[in-house]
């Protein structure tokens, strides 16, 4: 007489699970059902929360620290952004007042060669209309 008593405690504990859950959806073996396989999903994902390395806060720390390299990069990427602006931006202006300087030189020397044609003209027209040394 060396019979296993394991497998008939194990049937004996199928059918009193099977008869708590019928019990729970008053009677109703599709309820009973939906209402074990909710257990079950309920149970595996309470035993996946607490293994480790697969919990939210392993998640959102590897999170936080993903979001900090790449926050990291796009701080550099922004600052040489700047940098390159910033040595852009000082080049135009040297141009820029290079141009101007240019740009005023040539409107002075534009302003005297008016000047003077002007003066030539105004003596040109003065001797003719004579320029007050009239004899009386």
């Amino acid at each position: 007489m060396s019979q296993s008593r394991v497998l008939p405690m194990l049937g004996a504990g199928v059918v009193g699970l099977g008869g708590y859950y019928i019990w729970k959806s008053s009677g109703s073996p599709s309820a009973a059902e939906k209402k074990f396989e909710a257990d079950l999903h309920r149970g595996a994902a309470k035993i996946k929360s607490e293994m480790p390395g697969s919990s939210h806060t392993d998640a959102r720390h590897e999170g936080a620290e993903y979001g900090k390299q790449i926050g990291s990069k796009i701080d550099d990427a922004v600052s040489q952004a700047d940098k390159t602006y910033s040595a852009t931006k000082s080049q135009a202006e040297a141009l820029a007042k290079d141009t101007k300087a240019e740009a005023l030189k040539k409107v002075d020397q534009f302003d005297r060669t008016v000047e003077q044609k002007a003066a030539e003209v105004k003596s040109g027209v003065s001797s003719w209309f004579g320029s007050g040394n009239s004899k009386k």
